[in-house]
């Protein structure tokens, strides 16, 4: 069992950052890959960006590409996704999750990850 927990949400201007982190409990991080979606008010919740076991692979939607970073620490259990150049269309709930399928280095369908963190919420005023 995992748990995630997601940190760094807030609120920012438009044009500016923030920085998310998620925090996975257990010794087996390194397991799993990790992807963050998000999930605006109204609307379904969405890919955003996963990265590999190792994080060498990433995968990110085209609405945040070049502009969100995905990284990993294995050594600290913890995935952090830096969201610069926001947008007020980035406001959202802000959820990581955890997969160990095999055989799917980076995973993009919500229904590929087996843990799920409670969400931060992130808000951008325009």
């Amino acid at each position: 069992q995992v748990q995630l927990v997601e940190s760094g949400g807030g609120l920012v201007q438009a044009g500016g950052s923030l920085r998310l982190s998620c925090a996975a409990s257990g010794r087996t991080f390194s397991n799993y890959a990790m992807g963050w979606f998000r999930q605006a008010p109204g609307k379904e919740r969405e890919f955003v960006v996963a990265i590999s076991r190792s994080g060498g692979s990433t995968y990110y939607a085209d609405s945040v590409k070049g502009r969100f970073t995905i990284s990993r620490d294995n050594a600290k259990n913890t995935v952090f996704l830096q969201m610069n150049s926001l947008k007020p269309e980035d406001t959202a709930v802000y959820y990581c999750a955890g997969s160990r399928r095999p055989g799917i280095v980076v995973p993009t369908d919500g229904h590929n990850y087996d843990y799920w963190g409670q969400g931060t919420q992130v808000t951008v005023s325009s």
